[in-house]
């Protein structure tokens, strides 16, 4: 029970940075500023894949509709990472405590990816790019902050954690009618494209 908090916030976080999560981790890990990070995630290699794969993810994301497609091909990875992660912290191979850390961490994980989706959406109907970086650099800060907080103090950050997933999740409600028309747009934009190949006329509007 005492790593659920830690494994609460680390799936909180790995659905909007999972490369960042790893990496902070592993490198807390290393440098012996905590205890609880198992030596897969403070692996050397593991380490370098994770530090290119989020200078990646930081470019990727602060570009408007790039981060959209980057999103979406994360929907998978973020979550699975989320739940892989969370078993490694439970560190008990094959047991019960592993498999229900895994499945806490995959679906707090989910939530927040979708969350996150969610809200890129609505921000990229908006024409300038200040707002999808501004909203990146939140993001970003606000995962290795609460992930830092969360080695010292586990069970505050994961209430922190959860309070940032609730109000994610009425924030994507409210922009509802702004992700419907992001949808839409997109997927507009895909029939044009694929007018302009099969040289048809151009859609109205």
């Amino acid at each position: 029970m005492s790593v659920i908090p830690l494994v609460f916030t680390s799936g909180w976080a790995s659905g909007i940075n999972a490369y960042a999560v790893v990496l902070l981790l592993g490198v807390f890990g290393a440098t012996g500023v905590s205890d609880e990070v198992p030596a897969a995630l403070q692996r050397t290699d593991v380490l370098i894949v994770a530090g290119v794969l989020f200078l990646c993810e930081v470019v990727a994301d602060k570009i408007p509709y790039v981060d959209s497609v980057w999103d979406t091909a994360h929907t998978v990875i973020r979550p699975v990472a989320g739940a892989v992660i969370a078993a490694l912290l439970a560190g008990e191979s094959g047991s019960l405590p592993e498999l229900a850390a895994g499945a806490i961490g995959g679906s707090t994980a989910l939530m927040s990816h979708l969350v996150k989706a969610g809200t890129r959406m609505a921000v990229n109907t908006s024409p300038e790019p200040f707002s999808n970086i501004g909203m990146s650099i939140a993001e970003d800060l606000g995962v290795a902050g609460v992930v830092t907080f969360a080695i010292f103090n586990p069970v505050a950050a994961a209430v922190i954690a959860a309070v940032l997933l609730v109000l994610g999740i009425i924030l994507v409600v409210f922009l509802a009618s702004r992700i419907r028309r992001f949808l839409r747009r997109r997927a507009q934009r895909r029939e044009e494209i694929h007018l302009a190949e099969s040289g048809g006329p151009r859609p109205p509007g």
